[in-house]
């Protein structure tokens, strides 16, 4: 398959935008010669703080700044582009406005049907187009140099986060990556004073991210780095194996010996082993579930079904922690039943009903548990 076949939405805009020379250059730092070209002109500190643009450009990041542009554009106009490319009506989404219902219609022309891509391709593509979503300034990490940290403040007491990656052991003792964000509350705009990562609240979040076939820590990178940011909380993300390659309930046992690792050197974090939340979108938020329903109740028969690996897994469950507190966001708790909103939302969105069926037998066709099993399904959970 060529290369041309896997290409991004977001290298697509960056072609595009390089055709017409509207791309963004490269930083413009060097000494402006005069007209005798013999002579230079230094820039001012001034000028050279105003032009500094550390670690990205917009260009990785064409996607967030061309739906934020859009979203600019008048009412009117809006409407009009929806109802160009045959969009949903404001009739059909209630709550959605113009700008959300115009990124639902581009999305239906340039989506494709699951189950026609591979599944790397489609891990590559969907990494690219997140990635290039996020706001590139939760990619610029603290800095130790003024000069570097000195646009990122815009208020006194503004908190800034870094992140860093570590190798632990998954489930069966192969290598898995966790990123660990903590929060800097510098009490002043410039950076001068040195910044403070005291965690007050001694809590820290574990937190499972959706999709279970596709994804990675990148590609919920901006959503870790703004709750890290907005509640001061270290934050951990667990980068689990993924299906079909590794199938249910791989996702689980790796996000489990997760929260035994972050029980274990969460005082590093400033945090407490009785204080750890979980969280999760979506798939995750299912996963963070069963965390919880496992730390909290664990089930010996349940893991039983898979044998000494199973047992393994149960010993270690009754010697952890129970969570502070869940927090599941839009979670997956029911594999089977089909609910109203199944009819009313299966077509039209991001995700429609065939994506479901193509996520959902990639996590589930060769599980070694039944689909109706505590350890795939919340509901069937306490």
């Amino acid at each position: 398959m060529s290369k041309s076949t896997v290409l991004s939405i977001n290298a697509l805009l960056n072609k595009a935008l390089m055709t017409i020379k509207l791309a963004a250059t490269d930083r413009i730092d060097n000494d402006i010669k005069e007209e005798n070209g013999t002579q230079e002109n230094r820039l001012t500190v001034k000028q050279k703080v105003l032009s500094y643009n550390p670690l990205t450009t917009c260009q990785p990041h064409t996607l967030h700044y061309a739906m934020k542009g859009v979203g600019y554009l008048p009412t009117p106009l809006l409407e009009s582009l929806v109802g160009y490319l045959k969009g949903p009506t404001s009739k059909q989404y209630l709550h959605a406005d113009a700008h959300l219902r115009l990124i639902l219609a581009v999305n239906s022309k340039l989506k494709t049907p699951l189950e026609l891509t591979p599944m790397h391709e489609l891990r590559e593509r969907f990494a690219a187009d997140a990635v290039a979503m996020q706001a590139p300034y939760v990619w610029q990490q603290t800095s130790d140099n003024v000069i570097g940290n000195m646009k990122r403040f815009t208020k006194k007491n503004q908190k800034l986060v870094h992140w860093e990656d570590k190798v632990i052991a998954n489930a069966d003792d192969g290598d898995m990556t966790i990123r660990c964000y903590q929060s800097d509350a510098s009490s002043h705009g410039l950076g001068f004073k040195k910044a403070d990562t005291h965690n007050s609240d001694e809590t820290v979040l574990l937190f499972s991210w959706g999709w279970i076939c596709i994804g990675d820590v990148n590609t919920h990178h901006e959503f870790c780095h703004t709750v890290c940011e907005q509640t001061g909380w270290p934050i951990v993300s667990v980068d689990y194996r993924l299906a079909p390659e590794h199938p249910a309930p791989a996702a689980l046992k790796d996000c489990i010996t997760a929260y035994a690792w972050l029980a274990e050197h969460c005082h590093t974090l400033g945090a407490l082993p009785s204080r750890i939340v979980l969280a999760g979108d979506s798939a995750g938020g299912g996963l963070s579930t069963l965390i919880a329903q496992q730390l909290t109740a664990p089930s010996q028969v349940a893991w039983s079904d898979l044998g000494s690996t199973g047992q393994k897994m149960f010993d270690l469950l009754e010697r952890l922690p129970k969570p502070l507190a869940q927090m599941p966001l839009y979670p997956v708790t029911d594999i089977e039943t089909d609910y109203p909103s199944w009819e009313l939302y299966g077509e039209g969105l991001l995700l429609d009903h065939a994506d479901v069926a193509v996520f959902d037998a990639a996590c589930l066709d060769n599980s070694p548990l039944p689909r109706q099993h505590i350890l795939n399904c919340p509901m069937l959970g306490e």
